[in-house]
């Protein structure tokens, strides 16, 4: 600004020596000169901190030279900056024991809603109840819906054949009056949870047919008369649910139950025509049906016959499966009346 001035100055011819004449007015307004644009250019700049110039300070001891007018080293700010690094130091310890901590995956029941429901006959409350895994994210949640008589039944049922496992295990009594209350609700699905992660913790009852059964027996029933019925769109909702109930609940490895939700979600899946998803579900009953052996090894030929049909629709490489088939036959496992998924469904008896 200043050396603007002064070129404005020279540049302008001296004025001869007059008198004093009248003050001249001042301008109307103030030219002011926008230097932002300069400034921004001689302020600009990138701050950047690297792991290794982060890590050889560390090394040395101090990020940054203090020094007093008698230019030595302040002790005082060197010992405070050696603290700040023991201290980033302990944290990345602490950062990097809880990634390598495992988690332990545990089942959790919630209550999250509760509904009373009058009909003809009696007046009475639905609880959904869903089964959570904590210690991971749970992409898949499963839920159930039930009455106090379902879970009082399930109880009993669990008493009869496990006394000594179900002695301590408490369970809300039955009222008389003022059931319908929120604090009777809300302290039972209190309970009901306490009972239910109580059961499950136990292995015994845990993997238990009636613990098992209560969960999903009567959505299997229900998925498998709108199969049925050719209602394929509606029954995949409850394949699927009681297909991630049974992820949740069941032991490793295959049972009837587990492959006939397989075979539902195949069939429904393919007669919906989201045959990527009747794909992945006929691989995975493959897969089940492989690590049992022998066991099962019945209703491994519809479901391979289905992966094969499926895994050329949706254009996956089906050469092993065709390759297992063919040991399948040279084994003599596979017959000309081999029953299809849907015949599967259809006979077969849920208990």
């Amino acid at each position: 600004m200043a050396s603007k001035f002064l070129q404005r100055l020279r540049s302008t011819p001296l004025k001869e020596e007059r008198g004093p004449g009248p003050p001249e007015e001042p301008p109307e307004s103030a030219e002011l000169v926008d230097d932002t644009e300069g400034l921004s250019l001689r302020l600009s700049g990138t701050l950047s901190l690297s792991e290794d110039s982060l890590a050889s300070q560390e090394s040395d001891g101090m990020g940054t030279s203090y020094l007093g007018s008698d230019g030595h080293g302040d002790s005082k700010a060197q010992d405070e900056n050696n603290s700040h690094t023991f201290l980033t130091n302990q944290l990345r310890e602490m950062w990097q024991h809880s990634r390598d901590a495992h988690i332990p995956i545990r089942l959790t029941f919630e209550v999250t809603d509760a509904n009373i429901v009058q009909d003809a006959h009696a007046k009475y409350v639905v609880y959904t109840i869903y089964l959570l895994q904590t210690g991971q994210y749970d992409a898949s949640p499963a839920y159930i819906s039930c009455r106090y008589s379902d879970l009082f039944h399930l109880k009993r049922r669990l008493l009869e054949l496990y006394p000594s496992e179900m002695r301590g295990v408490s369970f809300p009594r039955k009222r008389v009056r003022k059931n319908f209350t929120p604090e009777t609700i809300a302290k039972r699905s209190r309970a009901f949870e306490q009972f239910l992660c109580h059961v499950s913790s136990l292995p015994a009852l845990r993997t238990s047919s009636p613990f098992l059964n209560f969960f999903y027996l009567r959505d299997i029933q229900k998925a498998q008369a709108l199969t049925c019925a050719g209602l394929y769109k509606l029954a995949i909702p409850i394949w699927t649910n009681s297909y991630h109930l049974q992820e949740k609940l069941c032991p490793p490895g295959p049972s009837t139950n587990r492959l006939l939700v397989l075979a539902g979600l195949v069939v429904c899946h393919q007669e919906s025509d989201t045959l990527e998803e009747a794909q992945a579900f006929s691989e995975r009953a493959v897969a089940l049906i492989q690590d049992a052996q022998d066991k099962h090894i019945s209703l491994l030929v519809p479901f391979l016959n289905a992966h094969i049909q499926l895994s050329w629709r949706v254009g996956i490489d089906k050469r092993e499966s065709e390759a297992l088939l063919q040991r399948l036959q040279e084994a003599g496992h596979y017959a000309d009346n081999v029953p299809s998924l849907k015949e599967f469904l259809v006979k077969e008896t849920i208990s």
